[in-house]
């Protein structure tokens, strides 16, 4: 499986932490390339990835280009995660998906208030 470009709010604690789990799970090392939004890296390599679209959600960018953003890129960030791949079949549930989104959603628009939650327990 190719490598695949995860850019995240590096600000935002929730969105540091799910970056260090996904690093932890994923199915083999260098899966996944970690790019914070706020850098000039993604600036550079992504050009079409706008400040305001990546401070909204994360952004995938799969090895054929496309970029997928927030809850349309968990089903590809799933698959490749050990031991959470069966998760991606719900994904394929018409009923289940709509939920899975919602929640996504929720906790995106959140993840400030969230990260001022969790702060503690996860390191700047």
């Amino acid at each position: 499986m190719r490598t695949v470009v995860l850019i995240y709010d590096d600000k935002c604690s929730l969105c540091r932490g799910c970056m260090k789990w996904i690093e932890l799970h994923a199915i083999k090392e260098n899966v996944f390339e970690f790019v914070s939004c706020q850098s000039e890296e993604r600036r550079r390599r992504f050009p079409e990835v706008t400040d305001e679209t990546c401070l909204q959600s994360f952004q995938l960018a799969l090895s054929d280009n496309q970029i997928l953003t927030g809850e349309k890129a968990l089903p590809e960030i799933i698959k490749r995660l050990r031991g959470f791949r069966w998760l991606y079949v719900l994904f394929r549930v018409p009923v289940v998906r709509p939920l899975l989104y919602a929640i996504y959603r929720c906790v995106a628009n959140n993840r400030y208030i969230i990260s001022q939650t969790i702060k503690p327990l996860i390191k700047e």
